[in-house]
């Protein structure tokens, strides 16, 4: 079975409120990108992945006149994907949600968020005490984690979840100060969320359940200079630093960003950074397993245009990677 993970930079963008692909020359949210040309790339990826199951974060949105479920079975339709059936959970007011598109002949789906003391339910507000002032700090998702049960046609039961951290960026902020005060406070807050999330992992952890964690975190090792402050990136956390080996969590290229802080580390981002006139890379989506999964022969690939070597050969491939989003898909191969 093949499950992805993908972020698909402004995917609103490309519907209308029917839910409709607009297959057209007007630019859509990627800079410079129609978006019939967005959609195009997207069909020839998500065809080309061949995935079982893909958690789609930055999903069209769901309001009182939009439907994500809606626009991602026409984007499915229209694609000719296998992959037609789509799962949500919590809406948010982002226009960024997270959705799972799924084949309905290879795995069964609901919505199952879950609620304890520990770790409250996702749509819900989480009290921690991250500084040294003894009092607790509110804080809640903006963008609410997606909480799955799973089954397999084979009878495997395990449980998803696609997650998409807040931002450390310091948008907005003007002056050394406050990019600084604001920067700190994000990572307050993310490192907050990841704790919280890291808590629901844990308790299907200890029931022995298998579990699948996907999506954009926002984060990893080493990658802002706050870092430091607060001691581990919400990476660490959530792959559950720490704690005993069977409550582990794992990514091998987290687990490669980890032990390599310096040198070529694997990326499934690349951002335009217009002041600098100069790519960024970085390391920011993960597909983790539980350890009962690693021992079902597990095979992790990030689509990078540039450092997979099918990708950067196939030329169809590369370029439609690159008009698609400024993320490139993860996927795990894993018998199931």
């Amino acid at each position: 079975m093949r499950l992805a993970s993908y972020n698909v930079e402004w995917f609103d963008s490309l519907f209308d409120d029917k839910g409709r692909p607009l297959i057209d020359n007007e630019l859509g949210g990627r800079h410079r990108i129609a978006r019939g040309d967005q959609l195009e790339a997207l069909g020839y990826v998500f065809r080309r992945m061949e995935a079982d199951a893909i958690m789609v974060i930055e999903a069209p949105d769901t309001n009182r006149r939009r439907s994500t479920t809606r626009a991602l079975a026409n984007f499915a339709e229209a694609a000719g994907l296998r992959t037609r059936e789509v799962a949500t959970g919590f809406v948010n007011n982002t226009q960024q949600e997270i959705a799972l598109l799924y084949d309905a002949d290879k795995l069964r789906v609901r919505h199952d968020p879950q609620d304890s003391k520990a770790a409250p339910r996702f749509d819900t507000e989480f009290e921690i005490d991250l500084d040294i002032d003894a009092r607790a700090d509110r804080v809640v998702f903006s963008k609410p984690p997606l909480e799955l049960a799973v089954e397999t046609m084979s009878g495997h039961s395990l449980r998803f979840i696609g997650a998409h951290l807040k931002s450390k960026a310091p948008h907005g902020a003007k002056g050394e100060d406050e990019v600084m005060k604001l920067a700190i406070a994000n990572r307050r807050k993310q490192l907050a969320q990841a704790v919280w999330l890291r808590r629901r992992v844990a308790a299907h952890l200890e029931a022995g359940e298998d579990l699948v964690l996907m999506g954009d975190l926002n984060d990893g090792p080493g990658l802002d200079s706050y870092e430091g402050l607060f001691g581990r990136s919400s990476v660490e956390i959530l792959l559950g630093d720490g704690d005993s080996e069977e409550l582990h969590l794992y990514d091998p290229h987290a687990a490669e960003a980890l032990q390599r802080r310096l040198g070529a580390q694997p990326t499934t981002a690349r951002f335009f950074l217009y002041d600098e006139k100069r790519y960024l890379q970085a390391l920011l989506d993960y597909v983790m397993i539980s350890p009962g999964l690693r021992a079902r022969n597990p095979r992790w690939r990030i689509w990078h245009p540039f450092d997979d070597a099918e990708c950067w050969q196939d030329e169809a491939l590369r370029a439609s990677l690159l008009v698609a989003s400024d993320h490139f898909p993860v996927t795990l191969d894993i018998d199931l």
